[in-house]
């Protein structure tokens, strides 16, 4: 669900990372992100912190603060909701997010860049650095 529906109050997310994927390192200045998993383990680093969150877990990364989510398993994919606060991740997503299947493994379609960082210059959101870099 995404602004559309919240009177841009907020965005709903369902998504999922595939074994071994990575978030770049990267920051939201104009929402918050809370994450609730449903399956599987997920790693999100901040500043000075690990976090490492199972099923029924959930974690609030308030805007400003970099960090970088991570599927740190090798062979489990991890599902979760996202809910950003005011809305504006939703649209990212809807245009650059992958589809990954049911089988959960990693696509071999590469992101549209040019179009990601569009998007994200528009939503206040900037990638400090590659995946596999931490705050």
């Amino acid at each position: 669900m995404n602004g559309e529906g919240t009177n841009d109050l907020y965005d709903l997310i369902e998504g999922a990372f595939p074994p071994g994927a990575q978030s770049p390192l990267h920051v939201h200045s104009r929402y918050s992100e809370t994450i609730i998993v449903l399956e599987g383990e997920v790693g999100i680093y901040t500043p000075g912190e690990h976090h490492v969150l199972k099923a029924g877990d959930t974690h609030f990364i308030p805007a400003n603060i970099p960090h970088a989510v991570i599927n740190e398993s090798a062979s489990l994919p991890f599902k979760a909701i996202c809910i950003a606060f005011p809305s504006g991740f939703a649209e990212l997503i809807a245009t650059v997010g992958i589809e990954a299947g049911e089988e959960m493994i990693a696509p071999n379609t590469p992101h549209d860049m040019q179009k990601a960082m569009e998007v994200m210059a528009k939503i206040g959101d900037t990638i400090l650095g590659p995946p596999g870099a931490r705050p």
